[in-house]
């Protein structure tokens, strides 16, 4: 497989290591599941429509949960959980790769996105976010959302942990790339594909990054950001 390229990578400060979580719909023991939005369909408006979030989760994220489980069918890959699958993505038959890798990421990355989104104005960004990053929280939006501008076609902007370097940092990956695959941590994922927010936005990519931070769920990426300090 063509490794793809750390793209876009910016600068950071940061503490801490991190690990991967078994997220919902990803037994290892049975097929991957869709789990569902933990939260109503309507429940971010204004700053991203019903709609939207119901053609997103229900046919979007479902799509690549049923691909997946046909990819991985008769694989080595079959009943492990998602995130061993992705960190391993070299590993997997050159045959099913490409496949496995576009809806494994998209199921783990969709599944983080719906955890990492709540009701307008339910929670604030923490200090320990703050202190990991080494600067306040303007900052760190700019960085994320620099990154998801620069994202040529369709990809995410995240906030990453790299144990390697012992520091969090905004990173960008192209299409449903995972940051699991580049042995990152993702604190938070950003979503730019068009589906995200074509129904309400249109071609107004930077009016819907601004929204999104208003629906942001900073009590779960905090939660993201211990679980990766203790490890």
């Amino acid at each position: 497989m063509n490794h793809p390229h750390r793209r876009n990578f910016l600068a950071t400060t940061g503490i801490a290591a991190a690990s991967m979580l078994t997220l919902p719909g990803s037994s290892p023991a049975a097929e991957f599941t869709l789990p569902p939005l933990p939260y109503p369909a309507d429940a971010l408006e204004p700053h991203i429509d019903a709609k939207t979030m119901e053609i997103h989760h229900d046919k979007h994220h479902k799509t690549y949960v049923d691909n997946l489980n046909k990819a991985v069918a008769g694989t080595p890959m079959a009943g492990k959980p998602i995130e061993d699958i992705l960190k391993n993505a070299e590993s997997i038959p050159e045959d099913k790769r490409a496949a496995i890798v576009n809806n494994g990421g998209g199921h783990y990355n969709h599944t983080m996105f719906w955890q990492i989104m709540a009701k307008p104005g339910s929670s604030k960004i923490s200090e320990d976010l703050l202190k990991a990053w080494g600067s306040d929280g303007d900052s760190l939006k700019k960085a994320v959302k620099d990154a998801a501008l620069a994202r040529f076609g369709s990809g995410w902007s995240w906030v990453v942990w790299v144990p390697k370097e012992k520091k969090i940092s905004v990173a960008s990956t192209a299409n449903q790339d995972c940051p699991l695959m580049f042995g990152w941590f993702p604190i938070l994922g950003l979503d730019v594909w068009e589906h995200a927010y074509y129904l309400k936005y249109q071609n107004k990519r930077a009016d819907y990054i601004d929204a999104w931070w208003n629906v942001v769920n900073w009590d779960a990426v905090q939660s993201r950001l211990k679980i990766g300090m203790k490890m």
